[in-house]
């Protein structure tokens, strides 16, 4: 019998651990509220960067509140606070900053942005007008008036936010391009000062509807989930309602062609159902009484009677709204680099522009006017703008278009780790194989007869969840045996399970399990060697040795799991994707481990492993490839995963705790889509990577000619937008996976 087999539901990860230097932080979890402390949940607008979040969190450093959680995502900003913090207090404070609480008669974010476009466009109207009049020589006064205005409407976008980040004592590109703007229009160069603001303002708006866009996909999957069920009254009509309203127990008709509105057991009627919008699996689920129905998903041709088992806000579609929302919250390695190089880079580069401005002309004759123009460049191409989004944006990008496609990744961190995975353990149950065994041979010994064998197996395998515990159950039901009580059941990590049934101690495990104490004879072990050689996984029953009884060999149950039919091409697609090896660990025997060798193209095979056991091969594979992956079932394979860099849990659909206890979590058991969060964790690597390298490329090229008087406001601020605006447009493209 596998080790896996061990009944266990309490093991740790490595989000619970503070131990483990490698591993990543679990993503932040929606604030929750204790007995004296309130929950205040805002909607706002205008929160499109980091910027705006650290201004939040420095207006509401008051006293009463305890934390404040911001969502870039979700557009959200959620507040701890004591009872005698007042709401109107808090949204005030937020209200002080460029960003907007929005309420129900507020603008939506739409309209906000539909605000910012005008702002933008008829700014750039009134340039373009004044700059044909300066070239065309016509009405001087009207000209700069023009010019003015432009300044004034697209620094309406820009200047406030700057004022904000002076009251915060913080440096920002707001304040660089404010300096330039007011600069320029001190040496009168107002066409100048007006492409600055309008320029910057455009590209803050660009990055704006990118986290917009970003925003609306994940929103999308939101919009999977209908607003009405049908509730089934006791006198079997219906009743349209809110699916927000309706409750745990209640009972719901889904008619064919509908969409599940709830989370739910079906009590009565048969159908398929068309998981796809939820997990992306194309082939239709058979539905019938005791199924579970997810909300989002699509009844196809049977009407069906639903138990409600989960509140609308606790569906499986919710949890995937939260994770990818939370993710954004957990910050990608190279992020935090760009943060804290942004952090001494901008102040550091408004330092030099006044060395720039001071030192020619006081110490060697320069021109003022010469030499403050040339710092005014120098402020707005060193402005960091296309650097500071070049990881964000593509973060936000790969997470969600992973999420559209099934695939859950806690953060950019993972999803950047993901990028460098090099070797690949794997589980044998439920991961390569089907995850259904079946009992194939029952073999009984000294004159015990199946029926008694398998009354002492239903009685103990009906504590546990596990794959094998659920087919011994399965085929005792089926030999319809009686039920009997279990007293002082313990399950025994890797080796199996032992109870007292009618005063008499038994065991249930493995081979280890029956040597060790003491039953193993050379019939059993003649019998086992020749069940492992056909690839069977082996299940002893015994009588433990206790009080008078010496213990003996009742039973042994072989049983078959087919290997899935995708393993295959699934191997040799990670390998194609950049995988170097591909091993696997598994706590059944080794020569059914072995045999998948001859089947599969795997590169190492070890079974017989303790949970233990596998850590170590964990600890080998990240001493020779530093990145590792482990994927498993999320609990039982709970140490490996949480040694691995990266821990993958197959099957979100059907277990609660897996989007817990993993960073990256499938919403089906295809193991394929480990190979695409592979191929998106590099492309996200390669494109940070180069919207990094083509940022600081672009302004150190602009830096050396400013210095040599190749260039001006125009080219600077033309230089530092297109810069933005393709780093976007490139990080965008990870939307398509």
């Amino acid at each position: 019998m596998s080790s896996n087999h061990n009944h266990l539901h309490n093991h740790g990860h490595k989000h619970d651990s503070c131990c483990s230097s490698d591993m990543p932080l679990a993503p932040k979890k929606s604030l929750s509220a204790g007995s004296d402390e309130v929950l205040t949940k805002f909607k706002v607008a205008n929160m499109d960067c980091p910027d705006e979040i650290k201004a939040i969190s420095e207006a509401l450093k008051i006293a009463g509140v305890v934390k404040i959680q911001a969502n870039l995502m979700s557009g959200t900003v959620e507040i701890l606070h004591s009872p005698n913090v007042q709401k109107g207090l808090l949204k005030k404070r937020i209200d002080s900053t460029v960003v907007k609480v929005l309420d129900d008669e507020s603008p939506t974010s739409v309209n906000q942005n539909q605000k910012r476009i005008w702002t933008v466009a008829v700014s750039g109207a009134l340039l373009l007008t004044g700059l044909v009049l300066q070239w065309t020589n016509t009405v001087t006064v009207f000209e700069s008036l023009l010019l003015l205005v432009s300044i004034l409407l697209s620094g309406s976008l820009v200047f406030p936010k700057a004022w904000s980040s002076l009251k915060r004592r913080y440096l920002d590109m707001n304040v660089l391009m404010t300096i330039a703007a007011i600069g320029a229009i001190a040496i009168k160069e107002y066409s100048e000062a007006a492409a600055v603001v309008f320029l910057f303002a455009l590209s803050e708006l660009l990055e704006s509807l990118s986290v917009q866009r970003a925003r609306r996909a994940i929103q999308e999957l939101l919009k999977i989930a209908p607003q009405k069920a049908l509730l089934l009254l006791s006198d079997g009509s219906t009743k349209e309602v809110e699916a927000s309203e309706v409750q745990i127990s209640q009972m719901i008709r889904v008619k064919p062609g509908d969409v599940i509105p709830v989370d739910g057991e079906v009590v009565r009627g048969h159908s398929s159902v068309n998981q796809a919008p939820l997990t992306g699996e194309s082939v239709p689920i058979e539905k019938s009484q005791g199924e579970t129905v997810y909300t989002g998903t699509i009844n196809q041709e049977g009407s069906l009677d639903v138990k409600v088992t989960k509140a609308f806000n606790d569906t499986k579609i919710s949890q995937v709204i939260k994770m990818v929302e939370e993710a954004q919250e957990h910050k990608a390695v190279s992020q935090k680099f760009v943060d804290r190089f942004a952090e001494i880079y901008t102040p550091a580069v408004l330092v030099v522009a006044i060395f720039t401005f001071v030192i020619p002309p006081a110490f060697f004759g320069g021109s003022w006017h010469d030499w403050l123009y040339k710092s005014l460049v120098l402020l707005v191409i060193a402005c960091p703008c296309a650097l500071v989004i070049s990881t964000p944006v593509s973060i936000v990008s790969g997470l969600t278009a992973l999420a559209r496609k099934g695939v859950l990744v806690k953060g950019g961190v993972v999803l950047e780790s993901l990028g460098k995975i090099k070797a690949l353990a794997v589980d044998k149950t439920g991961t390569l194989t089907e995850g259904k065994l079946k009992v194939e041979k029952v073999i009984t010994f000294n004159s015990f007869s199946e029926k008694e064998a398998l009354v002492i197996a239903r009685a103990m395998e009906t504590h546990s969840t596990h794959p094998i515990a659920q087919a011994i159950v399965a085929y005792a039901e089926d030999k319809a045996v009686e039920k009997k009580i279990v007293d002082r059941f313990s399950a025994i990590t890797g080796f199996g399970v032992e109870g007292i049934i009618e005063g008499h101690s038994y065991l249930l495990g493995n081979h280890r399990f029956a040597h060790d104490v003491g039953i193993c004879t050379p019939e059993l072990e003649k019998k086992l060697e020749e069940l492992e050689s056909e690839a069977y996984s082996i299940v002893i029953i015994g009588h433990k040795p206790h009080d008078n009884c010496t213990g003996e060999v009742l039973c042994i149950m072989a049983l078959k799991d087919a290997i899935r039919k995708e393993s295959k091409d699934s191997i040799l697609e990670l390998k194609a994707a950049g995988v170097e090896k591909v091993i696997l660990l598994s706590g059944d025997n080794q020569k059914t481990v072995s045999s998948l060798t001859k089947e599969l193209p795997l590169d190492e095979a070890y079974g017989e492993l303790l949970p233990e056991d596998k850590v170590k091969h964990i600890e080998n594979l990240k001493s020779k490839y530093q990145s590792v992956a482990m994927i498993g079932d999320g609990i039982n394979d709970a140490p490996a995963m949480a040694k691995a860099s990266i821990g993958i849990a197959m099957g979100f659909v059907g277990s609660d705790t897996a989007i817990e206890t993993s960073d990256v979590t499938l919403m089906t058991d295809d193991l394929k889509q480990v190979s695409t969060a592979i191929k998106a964790g590099r492309r996200t690597l390669s494109i940070i990577q180069f919207n990094i390298f083509f940022a600081l490329i672009t302004k150190a090229i602009f830096l050396v000619l400013t210095f040599l008087g190749y260039s001006n406001l125009w080219l600077a601020v033309a230089a530092d937008t297109g810069a933005a605006l393709l780093v976007i447009l490139n990080s965008l493209r990870l939307l398509r996976i």
